[in-house]
Order: C-alpha cells, then sequence, then structure tokens
C-alpha cells in the first residue's frame, strides 16, 4: 500500500469535500481518502498495483475540481512542517487577495446598477437619456451591459456550479449559479421583447418588459454570496497560522559539544548522542537526558504542568519547553521528525485534516432542490407547449418557476443567522471564528477541560499559612517568609513574596543570601538565619521539630489537597509551612455546574500528578478526571469519546492543548492562553471565564433553531408559488403568476428571514442570570454581590451620600458584575448600582470615600474610570 498527497483546488464548501471524497473513493484498490477543505488537500492510501496517482488525478479533475501531486523541493523536506506551512499560507492568502478583487469590482459595479434599475422608481434625479419609456430599451441594455461584468468576475460560481450540476451532485455555488443565471436569462429576454415591442408599435409589452428585467437581482445574488466567501477565506488564512506559530516554537540554532568546543549549529542538524548545553532562558532544542549541572525547566506550553520542574542528571528534557534558571548540558536522544513538539505539530496536522466537516443544511437540500426546480421549470414550458399555447407563454411558465425558485432566501438562511449569532456570540466576550463553529457548537453533549489555565488561573499563588512557632504572629511569619524567598527567582517563592506585597507586608531585602540548588534557600536578616525548602532540606540543616506531629500532619494534609508545601524554619526551629498551588478560577465551580444542569457529560484532562487531579475533581464535583496526561494523550482522550459517539467540546490554553483541540469537534481556547491554542480553537473566550463556555452552547442551539425557521420560510413561499408559476391555476382561474410576482414573493422571503434572524439580537443568556441566583459559595462573586446587597438594605439611611462614576470598557453583563464587584469592595461602599447603556456606576456611602479610592478600584478591575461626581 502507498499513501500520497495531493493539492485540490475549486473546493468552496463541505458539498466539494464530499464530492470529490466519492469521486475518489469509488477507484478501485483505494482503501482510504482524506480530504481537506481548509489545507485544499487530499490524502489518498491506495494500492499501487491496481490503481495509479493519474487515475487518481483524473478521478479529481472529472468531479470539477483541480489536482496535483505534493512534490516537496529537497529544502522543503529539510525545513519539515515549516515549508509545508508555508506553502498552505501563500496559497490561502492568495485565495483571499483573489476573493477580495471579486468583491470591491462587484460591488462598485452594483451601486451604479441598482441606481439605474431603481432611481426613478425612488424619484432620484436619473440621466435624461435613462429614464421615461421611450427610453426604457436604452435603460435595459445599460443595465445588461453593467450587470454582465459582474457575472465574468464571478464566473467561478458558474463553471463550478454548472459543473456539479452535470455530475448530479449540486453544490452551494449550482444554487446561486441557477438563481443568478435565470434572472439574466430572463432580463435577456425582456430586451429582446422590448426591442420587438418598439418594432411593432406595442407599447404595452414595452411597459410590460420594462419592469421585469432581473439584471440587479442577478449582480445582487453574486455579490451577497462573495461577501460571504471573502469573509470565509479570511477566516481561513488566519486559522493556517497555528501551524507555522507550532513550527517557530523550536529554536532555530542550538549549542553543542563537539570535538571538545561548543559550536552553536542550526537545530535541524542536532543528531541523536549530541551533547547540547542549555543556559538560563533557552528553549530547549530537542528532547533529550541531563548528563550534568541542574536547571528549572518550565513544561507548560508541552506537559501543562503550571510549575517549572527541576531538572538534573538522569531526568528527561523535552524540547520547545524554556530553560528558566540554572545551567545544564544533556544528551540528544530524539531529534528532527521524532522530537515532542514535531509529534505535536503532525498531530495538529493530522486532526485539522480528518476533522468530519459539517454538513451544512442548505448544500444537503440543494442536492434535491435544485435538480427537482429544474425538473419542474422544464415539464411546466414543455407541458403548456404540448397543451397548445405559445413558445413566449411557456417560457414564461418556466422562467417563473426558476425565478421564484431562486436560492436567494435558501443563501441567507443560515448565514445571516450566523452573523447574528457570532455578534451577540461577541457582545459576551466570545469569538466565534466560522459558522460551522456555530452551528456544530449545540451538538456537543461533552465538555473536556484542561485543568492549568482553564479549572485553574495557570498561576502558584499561597493558598494556606500555617504558624507553628510559639509568640509568632501570622503577618511576621509571612514577613520572614518573603524576606528568604525574595533572593529567588523560583515560581513558589515568587508566590510567597506576591502574597506578602498583597497583604500590605513590609519585608527586609536578606544581607546574606544562598541557593541551595534542589533543596532549597538560606538567608540572613536581622542577626537571624532563615531557611526555606522541602523537609529533607531543613533536616539536613539540623532543623528542630521537622520531625513533629504537626508537621507532619500540615505537609501530609496539604500534599493530599494537590498543594506544594513549603517549610520554613528560623534560629534552627521550624516556624511554619506554607502552601502554594494552582488557584481556581472563581466562574470555574459554577460553570461546571451548568454543564451538568445541561446535560453535558465533564472530563477533567491535566499533565499534573494524580493526587492534585483528584483533590480538584472532589472539590469541583466532576465527574470524570484524568491525570498524568501528555499532550497526544489529551488528543487520544479526545478521539476516544468522539469513537463512543459523543460529540466533543474541548478547552484549553496551552500548546499542548493544540492537537486535543483540532481534533475535537469544537475547539474552545481560553484567551489568556498561548497563541498556538488560540489559533487551533474554533472558538475564544476573551473573559477566561468557563461560564462563556455554557454561554456559546445556548447561543448556538437558540441560533440552530432560528436557521431551522429560516430554512421553513425559505421554502414556503416556493412550496406555495412553485404551482401557481408553473400555471397550475391557470385552466381554472386564469391565474398565471408572473415573473415580476415571483420575484417579489422572493423578496418577500428573504425579508422574513432577515426579520426572523434579526430576533436573535434579543438573545439573553438565562444560565447566566440563573447562575447568579445560585448558592456557589464564598467563592463565586455574583453571591459575594447578592451579600453585599443584603448588607446594603440594612444600611440604607444611615447615610445617604452618593457618587457616580463613568465608566469606559464595559460591554457586557460580566463587565458589569466586575465593576461591581470592584466598587463593592471598597471600605464605606454600601451600595453599588451600575448601568451598562449610560456606562455610569452610582455608589451609596456609609462614610467619605475619596474619588481617587473609588476611581483606582475601577482601574484594578480593568477599566477606565472616566470622572467621580458627588450627588
Amino acid at each position: 500500500m502507498r499513501t500520497e498527497k495531493f493539492s485540490v483546488t475549486g473546493m468552496t464548501c463541505a458539498a466539494c469535500e464530499a464530492n470529490v471524497t466519492r469521486s475518489v473513493k469509488k477507484l478501485n484498490g483505494v482503501s482510504e481518502v482524506t480530504v481537506s477543505l481548509l489545507a485544499n488537500q487530499m490524502r489518498v492510501r491506495f494500492d499501487e498495483n491496481t490503481v495509479g496517482t493519474a487515475e487518481i488525478l483524473r478521478a479529481v479533475t472529472d468531479a470539477g475540481y483541480g489536482a496535483a501531486l505534493l512534490e516537496q523541493s529537497k529544502k522543503q523536506q529539510e525545513s519539515g512542517f515549516r515549508g509545508e506551512w508555508q506553502r498552505r499560507q501563500e496559497e490561502t492568502l492568495q485565495n483571499q487577495r483573489g476573493m477580495k478583487r471579486r468583491l470591491v469590482i462587484s460591488i462598485a459595479l452594483l451601486v451604479p446598477l441598482m441606481y439605474v434599475a431603481m432611481g426613478e422608481m425612488l424619484g432620484l434625479p436619473v440621466p435624461a437619456f435613462l429614464s421615461g419609456m421611450e427610453n426604457a430599451l436604452i435603460s435595459a441594455f445599460t443595465q445588461f451591459l453593467i450587470a454582465l461584468p459582474v457575472l465574468f468576475v464571478n464566473r467561478k460560481f458558474f463553471t463550478s456550479g454548472f459543473h456539479a450540476l452535470l455530475k448530479g451532485a449540486p453544490n452551494m455555488d449550482s444554487l446561486v449559479s441557477v438563481g443568478s443565471g435565470a434572472s439574466m436569462l430572463y432580463g435577456i429576454f425582456a430586451i429582446y421583447r422590448m426591442a420587438h415591442g418598439f418594432g411593432h408599435d406595442d407599447m404595452q409589452a414595452v411597459h410590460q418588459y420594462a419592469h421585469s428585467l432581473y439584471f440587479e437581482s442577478a449582480a445582487m445574488i453574486l455579490t451577497l454570496v462573495s461577501v460571504g466567501k471573502y469573509l470565509e477565506a479570511r477566516s481561513k488564512s488566519k486559522t493556517s497560522d497555528a501551524l507555522g506559530k507550532l513550527v517557530n516554537l523550536a529554536p532555530k540554532t542550538a549549542t553543542v559539544i563537539r570535538d571538545g568546543m561548543e559550536q552553536i549549529i542550526p537545530s535541524e542538524q542536532v543528531v541523536a548522542g549530541d551533547i547540547v548545553v542549555i543556559k538560563p532562558g533557552q528553549s530547549i532544542p530537542v528532547d533529550g537526558v541531563v548528563t550534568e549541572g541542574y536547571g528549572y525547566v518550565d513544561q507548560a506550553a508541552i506537559t501543562g504542568e503550571s510549575i517549572p520542574v527541576e531538572k538534573g542528571a538522569g531526568d528527561t528534557v523535552i524540547s520547545a519547553t524554556i530553560n528558566k534558571n540554572g545551567t545544564f548540558r544533556f544528551r540528544a536522544s530524539r531529534v528532527g521528525e521524532d522530537t515532542t513538539l514535531a509529534q505535536i505539530i503532525r498531530l495538529v496536522d493530522e486532526a485539522g485534516s480528518t476533522k468530519a466537516p459539517i454538513a451544512r443544511l442548505a448544500d444537503k437540500i440543494s442536492g434535491v432542490f435544485v435538480p427537482v426546480v429544474m425538473g419542474i421549470a422544464v415539464l411546466a414550458g414543455a407541458a403548456w407547449m404540448f397543451a397548445g399555447e405559445s413558445f413566449e407563454f411557456a417560457l414564461n411558465c418556466a422562467v417563473s418557476v426558476l425565478v421564484i425558485s431562486c436560492p436567494c432566501a435558501l443563501g441567507l438562511a443560515t448565514p445571516v443567522a450566523i452573523m447574528v449569532g457570532t455578534g451577540k456570540a461577541a457582545e459576551y466576550g466570545i469569538l466565534i471564528k466560522s459558522a460551522e463553529s456555530l452551528e456544530n457548537l449545540h451538538t456537543v453533549d461533552t465538555v473536556v477541560l484542561d485543568k492549568t489555565g482553564t479549572i485553574t488561573s495557570g498561576h502558584p499563588a499561597v493558598t494556606d499559612i500555617i504558624v507553628l512557632a510559639s509568640g509568632v504572629a501570622e503577618r511576621e511569619f509571612l514577613a520572614e517568609a518573603a524576606c528568604a524567598e525574595s533572593g529567588s527567582e523560583h515560581p513558589l517563592a515568587a508566590a510567597v513574596v506576591e502574597k506578602a506585597k498583597a497583604e500590605g507586608i513590609l519585608y527586609d531585602a536578606p544581607d546574606r543570601f544562598e541557593i541551595i540548588a534542589g533543596r532549597g534557600v538560606r538567608a540572613e536578616a536581622a542577626g537571624k538565619t532563615i531557611l526555606a525548602g522541602n523537609a529533607a532540606f531543613l533536616r539536613e540543616q539540623g532543623v528542630s521539630g521537622v520531625d513533629s506531629d504537626a508537621v507532619h500532619k500540615a505537609v501530609e494534609r496539604l500534599a493530599a489537597a494537590g498543594k506544594t508545601p513549603l517549610l520554613f524554619a528560623r534560629c534552627g526551629t521550624v516556624s511554619g509551612v506554607i502552601a502554594v498551588a494552582d488557584t481556581i478560577r472563581e466562574t470555574s465551580r459554577a460553570a461546571i455546574r451548568q454543564f451538568q444542569t445541561m446535560g453535558l457529560q465533564v472530563v477533567m484532562l491535566t499533565g499534573d500528578n494524580r493526587l492534585t487531579a483528584q483533590a480538584i475533581r472532589e472539590e469541583l464535583g466532576i465527574a470524570e478526571a484524568i491525570s498524568d496526561v501528555l499532550p497526544t494523550d489529551k488528543e487520544a482522550c479526545v478521539r476516544a469519546l468522539q469513537e463512543k459517539g459523543h460529540k466533543v467540546a474541548m478547552v484549553g490554553d496551552g500548546v499542548n492543548d493544540a492537537p486535543a483541540l483540532m481534533r475535537a469537534d469544537i475547539g474552545i481556547a481560553i484567551g489568556a492562553g498561548t497563541d498556538i491554542a488560540i489559533d487551533s480553537a474554533d472558538v475564544v473566550l476573551m473573559k477566561d471565564s468557563l461560564l462563556d463556555v455554557a454561554t456559546a452552547i445556548r447561543l448556538s442551539r437558540a441560533v440552530v433553531r432560528n436557521i431551522r425557521m429560516n430554512l421553513f420560510w425559505a421554502f414556503f413561499y416556493n412550496v406555495l408559488g412553485i404551482p401557481v408559476a408553473a400555471g397550475a391555476l391557470y385552466p381554472a382561474f386564469k391565474l398565471l403568476l408572473s415573473p415580476m410576482i415571483g420575484s417579489a414573493a422572493m423578496s418577500l422571503s428573504s425579508l422574513c428571514v432577515v426579520t426572523n434572524a434579526l430576533r436573535l439580537r434579543l438573545f439573553k443568556d438565562e444560565g447566566t442570570e440563573k447562575s447568579e441566583q445560585s448558592p456557589c459559595g464564598g467563592s463565586c462573586p455574583i453571591a459575594e454581590e447578592k451579600d453585599r446587597d443584603s448588607f446594603s438594605e440594612k444600611t440604607k439611611g444611615e447615610k445617604n451620600m452618593k457618587k457616580t462614576l463613568t465608566v469606559e470598557g464595559m460591554m457586557c453583563a460580566h463587565c458589569e458584575a466586575h465593576v461591581k464587584k470592584a466598587l463593592a469592595a471598597v471600605e464605606g461602599v454600601a451600595e453599588v448600582a451600575v448601568d451598562l447603556q449610560s456606562k455610569k456606576a452610582t455608589v451609596t456611602l456609609t462614610k467619605d470615600v475619596s474619588d481617587k479610592s473609588l476611581m483606582d478600584a475601577v482601574a484594578e478591575a480593568g477599566y477606565t474610570p472616566v470622572d467621580c461626581i458627588a450627588k
């Protein structure tokens, strides 16, 4: 068996992807076909003894698309995925530029066309040679000449659409080309009838057909569809950035020991067995095993671990991770395409190619609707000719059927609802990259959550302070701990120092400071020796009380909760324990409850150890948590859920999540995460709140309901109007639907669709409102606001002084809640009222509070206070 890659051009929708797959798969000897609309590629596994690449290429071209065998140059092969990404980026950018050029030309021509066609009717000034019935033929021919270039620049719709029709596999282009083409052809026919009317002094016919021109409809259909195609092209070019950023993660050079000397070489030239030198701040180029030295390596981007890991002799290091401090050497073990980063890149690429495409309703319906409508039009014309009517009468009926069946409303049914839905999502701080993503969100039944940076903040913070020394206050103990840790660059030490600063505790800089690698630190200040580190370090230093029951129980309890305990001693005796952990986001608990209420299965994946994962799982009430998960395992877990029939939404923030984000039916990235995760995802959360995941799913369900209603209205007029247009009522009632009336019905169906879609602007997230009313406990900011509101009822009347702040930067209800929480936390504030529309926040005070205190609170919450006025 042989596997080859092919580039495929001309695909515009999921139906095209399905057509290519079907055409190639029916060849004898072909066992597997994978077509990627995103990459414009096809991977085929076939028996070369039965079928060759020439037959595969012919099958694609026969289906109406372009194809070529992908052959990489030697330079591209050496650069691996870097060269592949550059090639794809060039293709997508070229396609985007072409779509923009078509759109600009179409709009530039559509404006004067609409003016000529509708200007006189609207009472606008029109040149004399284009106004009046005596100039009707000139006006009609002018409209034809303006519309013709619009059809020419958008000719791809016609070549693709009609070719697909001939192959019996209509797509969205088929709908567009039939609707626009029918309007154009009838307009040309009307010009001939007007010319005949002038020549035979039949001004009634001239008047009739002067108002039956549909050149502007033909151009309008093509222009509106081009807008959507251009936006799709832009989205596609940005999505492909993910692969390039992954490739650029690895350093371009590496320092290796060769011939007893340090040499800087390109990373691609590192071979297995090379000794690589790593200094502070450098990225690790390949996988390997440390031979000497030590360092603290930040592996968050690859493994998801929130805290840098100490590396010493015998420990493995991973490509694209960063050495925070320390210097070490390691022996390269996996290089080139075998490194962990290369495997992640390959997974992202394959997951993006094999993700099941979302079948758009319009594409599915077009497979039946368009052939049936064309068949009805032909049969209607033939039937009236056979019944003895004139050719003109028969043509009128046939064209009326096509015009009333123009897929304008069908084409609007999905994109208008999607446009309003994505705009509404943006109001909630949710960026949805494509129409497919918004459509597909409603099918999700399983939410897979990364822990670090998604459920948790991704930054270590102090959670517990236990003072063991008698007669020592907590603030004094924390000041000593911060003094000892202030000279260290370790993230755990930084968490202790940040805690002291947050508490407003002043501490002295140590007189002497020493780091004992892998153990802890020793500091001297004010004549006292302060030690900080693990139990083994303190034991080595002869500290008393390390093995006491109090210390043992404290350390055991904190470790069982997934926290990292730091022991401190002064003057040879244990003084206390400080626990540091990655803290849970305030909104995560409420969000997980909402997922469960919505009937969604919740799974947590993390690279952290089992103990930490179990503690988080129990605290949040998550049914399933999987720990010690590597990047490849995350993608495999998502795939396993999909194989069981689940529709999976993956929520993550790191590079290690990228393959899983691409593999999932919907990838959702936390906005504060890495660029790679954001580019790999279908949805980006701006406010880092898991509550927005629930909002996005609820909004998707509302949009899909709206789309189904739109499709009903789009077809209601067709079902009602097609028989009348075909002349079904003419024998009994002499009623015949003219193309002009058919066009009006078509416009009415479009109006219904657009009006219905605009109702989505009234969407309100009921789940967020419910979460505000639910008892979330102390960690829920909404619950805290409710408590403050209750308190404010008691304090009313004690002091009625009020101040009003103008706050810029608020965009949604969440912003309103953040500002309200920030102001309520200021001492002396009894009540807060925030009006999102007027950008005003009114506070009721129980004592005098300075304007600066209130404005600083708003600024710290991330918003811009403009002024503060006392009432």
